[in-house]
């Protein structure tokens, strides 16, 4: 599965910049029992999301129910290499997400707390941002 928008108004995209502070939307978890949130900003490539997808799903053994909270939407271009400045803007090369400090990823349901713990502990590793475990408990 890749993770990438159907169309698009337009091919390319300018980079843009990160807004600083926390995000206003996604805040809290609306779907699951528990989530996985941001503690800061950055960029996630459709490739990290999409091995996150798969490691929960194969460490869950699919009993329980994911939600996916980002979209990769952003294209980002890349000149081919050795070829000289100038010329145009290269093709599309992939596609990220940008993601602000307090956004939920993605949220689990139908899964105990100690099984959410270890997919917890593995994501860490796929993800070049700082997460943390959230539950709906303790929401308030």
């Amino acid at each position: 599965m890749k993770l990438a928008p159907k169309s698009t108004k337009y091919k390319k995209q300018q980079k843009g910049y990160m807004p600083l502070g926390v995000s206003s939307k996604a805040l809290n978890i609306n779907y699951g029992s528990y989530g996985i949130k941001s503690l800061e900003s950055g960029k996630l490539t459709a490739n990290q999301i999409e091995s996150c997808r798969r490691l929960i799903m194969r460490q869950s053994k699919k009993l329980s129910k994911l939600y996916i909270r980002i979209f990769p939407d952003i294209p980002v271009t890349k000149k081919p290499i050795e070829v000289r400045m100038g010329k145009g803007k290269g093709s599309v090369d992939h596609w990220i997400c940008k993601v602000q400090e307090g956004r939920v990823l993605f949220e689990l349901d139908n899964i105990d707390y100690a099984k959410a713990k270890m997919i917890f502990t593995s994501i860490q590793y796929k993800l070049p941002l700082k997460i943390k475990l959230i539950s709906k408990q303790l929401q308030i």
